[in-house]
């Protein structure tokens, strides 16, 4: 099916689906990381959002609900990295198309 412009839908829905394949392959080797307490805690992260590293300090362990919450902390800020930078990937790639709640 042909659409105005010439665009034939069937070859723009491939593209589309490789495009979503080649991200998903790079949010899987993306990895960021977050520290929380100033370096107590430090979290490494995939782009798909899986932990993939926690690292705590000795000092932490005496006062286990500050370390609950730099954990805590640490994680967020490296979902928030994650989210930062797959949103810029889209955004180039829909070469700077702003599409609400992505």
């Amino acid at each position: 099916m042909k659409l105005p412009g010439g665009m034939n839908l069937q070859q723009m829905m491939k593209q589309a689906q490789k495009m979503q394949e080649d991200m998903a392959k790079e949010m899987q080797s993306l990895s960021v990381d977050a520290t929380a307490g100033g370096g107590i805690v430090k979290v490494e992260m995939n782009g798909n959002k899986e932990v993939l590293s926690v690292k705590i300090e000795p000092e932490a362990a005496s006062d286990i609900d500050m370390l609950q919450d730099l954990i805590v902390a640490a994680v967020n800020e490296c979902g928030r990295k994650v989210d930062e930078v797959m949103h810029g990937k889209l955004g180039s790639a829909l070469g700077g198309l702003n599409l609400p709640g992505l």
